[in-house]
């Protein structure tokens, strides 16, 4: 029998306050106390709310001592900017990564990092350091805020991080999905089809992921001696409103020619686009093609199907919890920069590559 999906009534219940109070935490709307915004995310996080889609904490193995941490800080923190919704490769990334430190004792606490936070580089109302092992950082593309949390001598791990120029230098370990290699291969074989006019959608400043498949835009172009015309790319940055599908039919409008092919920096771009395209009767891939980034669960639904890269989200998750264990027993080892590979994976609004 399937569980039964978890609601904000049912948070609210356990907690034994209104429907309305959750609301308000979850969208990050009215007066509400840190102190109950921290209650309510961690009773989302143990309840499996689908915005925090983490699996039930793992019981610790009696019958194995050697699975029990002996240190007393028995939490890793998870620290994030924004709510990880179902279609996030984060989810899957944090479910092995919570079933990976639950096996060696460790329990996980979800902590949400507002603006305000951001700007007075503190920590989040309830995070207690003595009582935390690490932190895992996701989604959290703040120059000043990670330098923060490296000067305070606790374990850290970053699953991407804010644009890594050669000055960054963060005490910390790093882990990416690859996203070089990957975007090369596919806007290459589109390339070798004839198709040269391609544009770029996306804040290619907003994280270095995004900055790295920009990059790799950037080099299959100049390697096919064809310019990169930046009037045709749609480059505006992320405080614009790519969700909003008549703003970004009006930019699709105001490019100087249509694209053979956008290329977004992940798939909710690639979606919107697509839905974009759509209300200006532009028909996907007879006049134009998409592809996107992350193989969300959407890419296989929307019509017509979304060529994409997966990130293989499970395996990031076990390889975090290794980084971060490793970093915890062995604080002196040298930081790592890790990469995990990703593929191509080409669906019909690109023709059937």
């Amino acid at each position: 029998m399937n569980k039964k999906r978890v609601t904000l009534q049912d948070i609210a219940n356990e907690l034994g306050i209104s429907r309305n109070t959750v609301s308000k935490a979850m969208n990050n709307t009215g007066s509400i106390s840190d102190e109950t915004k921290k209650k309510i995310f961690q009773a989302a996080t143990e309840m499996g709310y689908k915005q925090f889609a983490l699996f039930p904490q793992p019981p610790v193995n009696s019958q194995n001592p050697s699975s029990l941490t002996t240190n007393s800080s028995n939490e890793i923190a998870l620290f994030t900017h924004s709510l990880l919704g179902s279609s996030h490769f984060g989810s899957k990334l944090l479910d092995a990564f919570q079933q990976q430190i639950g096996e060696h004792g460790y329990k996980l606490s979800v902590y949400m990092i507002r603006d305000f936070e951001l700007e007075q580089l503190v920590y989040p109302a309830n995070f207690n350091q003595s009582h935390t092992a690490g932190i895992l950082c996701l989604e959290l593309f703040s120059e000043e805020y990670s330098r923060f949390l490296c000067k305070q001598s606790i374990p850290l791990l970053f699953v991407d991080t804010v644009v890594n120029h050669i000055d960054l230098n963060l005490d910390a370990d790093l882990l990416y999905m690859e996203n070089k290699t990957s975007t090369y291969t596919m806007l290459k074989s589109i390339i070798d089809r004839g198709y040269k006019n391609i544009s770029f959608v996306g804040d290619c400043y907003h994280c270095q992921s995004f900055y790295e498949r920009w990059s790799a835009y950037c080099q299959i172009m100049a390697d096919h001696n064809i310019p990169v015309r930046n009037e045709n790319c749609i480059l505006d940055n992320d405080s614009y409103p790519y969700h909003d599908i008549t703003w970004l039919s009006n930019r699709i409008q105001s490019l100087p020619s249509l694209p053979d092919t956008f290329f977004c920096a992940n798939d909710f771009l690639a979606i919107s686009t697509l839905k974009a395209l759509r209300t200006l009767n532009i028909s996907i891939p007879t006049d134009t093609m998409v592809c996107g980034f992350d193989n969300s669960p959407e890419s296989t639904i929307i019509d017509p199907p979304l060529t994409t890269v997966k990130i293989p989200s499970s395996s990031m998750g076990y390889t975090a919890a290794e980084i971060l264990l490793a970093r915890i027993a062995h604080p002196e080892m040298p930081y790592r920069i890790t990469y995990v590979q990703t593929d191509v994976i080409y669906r019909s609004s690109t023709k059937n590559i």
